[in-house]
């Protein structure tokens, strides 16, 4: 199916709002952000668009990107757990995972010695995102060099239980994709759909509250900025992203997406790392 085809039946000037995934979509190979992207993204904003990033970063790891592409409003963050009016760092929105199914992750990891980080809210309003680890190990370095946040080390039971913690935004084992296979089948066993765990990198599983996910925080926004779901295009690349496809009106993926998402995407599109979102948006929007 051509772009020419969709506008058949979707008319550009329908279109208000644009849900961009990050990793693996907006972003080139390397966390890179072409300046082709952001010079058509800014004249998508120029056509009076609203773009609204929905990562699974959190704020501080997402907020270099978001000041290169200049957008502004209400932002989703760690998968749909937090929503953020950006610029500033109010929160609009948080969903938190409880106390009970962090402990049976940390017994998790502290049985199969696999890497497990927890994300805290900030005080307040405050939207800085802090996350947590048990041990210093390479994973914790590697998530560190990807994002710039700072994992701090702790005995996780410990900080649970004091009395300012109500729960966490997310929490992600970091491992093989062999052994998060293994790892996924154990959490669904004893969780059995109270949780939330999506998969959002080949070595990323990430825990999060049953309702928090990409789609439930962008009814949010949506209803925030009085949009209707045939006015949002939202773009993806993982599983985390699904739950936002089947929201928006129309979805697209690049070619380097799972094989999963691009069967659900309305369309398919060039591969991040032949700038596959601009590219479409150039298209589509004849910009």
């Amino acid at each position: 199916m051509s772009i020419s085809t969709i506008t058949k039946s979707k008319n550009p000037n329908s279109i208000k709002a644009l849900a961009l995934d990050l990793d693996g979509t907006t972003l080139a190979p390397g966390g890179l952000l072409s300046e082709r992207s952001i010079r058509t993204i800014d004249k998508c904003m120029q056509r009076g668009l609203k773009v609204i990033i929905a990562t699974g970063r959190a704020p501080q790891a997402a907020e270099k990107y978001r000041t290169a592409l200049g957008v502004e409003g209400p932002m989703i963050y760690l998968n749909g757990a937090l929503v953020v009016d950006k610029p500033g760092s109010r929160t609009l929105f948080s969903t938190l995972l409880d106390i009970k199914a962090m402990e049976f992750c940390v017994d998790l990891s502290r049985e199969l010695g696999i890497y497990y980080q927890v994300f805290f809210p900030g005080d307040g309003d405050d939207s800085q995102v802090k996350i947590m680890t048990e041990r210093d190990r390479p994973e914790r370095e590697m998530y560190h060099s990807k994002t710039g946040m700072s994992i701090k080390i702790a005995d996780l039971k410990e900080v649970f239980y004091k009395s300012d913690v109500k729960g966490c935004l997310k929490s992600m084992f970091i491992g093989e994709p062999e052994r998060l296979v293994m790892l996924r089948r154990r959490l669904e066993e004893h969780f059995s759909g109270s949780v939330n765990i999506v998969q959002s990198m080949d070595n990323f599983l990430e825990i999060m509250n049953s309702r928090a996910s990409k789609g439930q925080a962008l009814c949010f926004v949506m209803e925030l900025l009085s949009l209707k779901n045939e006015e949002v295009i939202a773009f993806g690349d993982e599983e985390n992203d699904l739950p936002m496809f089947a929201v928006a009106g129309f979805s697209v993926a690049p070619s380097s997406a799972k094989d999963t998402v691009k069967a659900k995407a309305d369309f398919v599109t060039g591969s991040n790392a032949e700038d596959g979102v601009a590219a479409f948006l150039e298209e589509f929007f004849i910009l």
